[in-house]
């Protein structure tokens, strides 16, 4: 059984004073930092690049998990690796050439990802599950935080759940963005989830840092 692991997504977090916030959430025991990478083109926002992901790696002490919300993330994959992504996720409707970009993801000893929008199915998953290390789905259409989540996502996770398992592809770590609260976070699990990425649901909350501990007692 695969470790259950919270990822708090900075896109939430205090911008002003990353650094503070990053030492806030390590010291409630997150396991990775989320970290969305926007284009303004694949969605509708702009947010950081590999100079901001090499500043979060100077300071952070866990695993950077950098989610591609871009277009052609092939031409970027080296930059984001070079800046110390630990995982990096490319969206399946962000490129032609997804098994290319996985494997040259693979290829610089980074875990890959591929994410899925709230609209696509996971058939789209079948013929690259060899080269993938986790798969995210998004529980909210992509671009900004604070969204509620899809309840239909319950049924996608039990649905990939059975996928992997007819594959014997149950090694590979299942990730959910979007909408992820204390008050969701173990019927999320239950479906199948293994990282938790909660960005408001973490920051926005009295005391972010009891926040972490409450998630993972729910979680255990």
């Amino acid at each position: 059984m695969k470790p259950k692991k919270i990822s708090p997504s900075l896109l939430s977090a205090n911008f002003s004073n990353l650094e503070k916030d990053i030492k806030m959430v390590e010291e409630g025991g997150a396991h990775l930092l989320h970290i969305d990478v926007m284009d303004g083109h694949f969605v509708p926002n702009i947010t950081m690049g590999p100079v901001v992901v090499e500043a979060i790696n100077e300071v952070a002490k866990i695993p950077l998990d950098v989610h591609l919300m871009i277009s052609d993330p092939d031409y970027y994959v080296n930059a984001f690796a070079d800046a110390g992504a630990d995982y990096i996720t490319v969206h399946s409707e962000s490129t032609n050439h997804l098994h290319r970009v996985l494997q040259k993801i693979k290829a610089r000893g980074i875990k890959a990802g591929v994410s899925l929008n709230p609209h696509t199915p996971l058939s789209v998953l079948e013929n690259i599950l060899d080269n993938v290390d986790l798969i995210l789905i998004m529980s909210v259409n992509p671009g900004f935080g604070g969204q509620s989540f899809i309840p239909n996502t319950i049924k996608k996770l039990q649905n990939l759940k059975k996928m992997l398992k007819k594959h014997n592809a149950e090694h590979i770590e299942i990730e959910v963005d979007g909408g992820i609260k204390i008050d969701n976070i173990k019927e999320v699990s239950d479906a199948g989830c293994d990282i938790f990425v909660s960005g408001s649901g973490i920051f926005k909350a009295k005391n972010p840092k009891k926040m972490i501990s409450e998630m993972i007692n729910t979680l255990s």
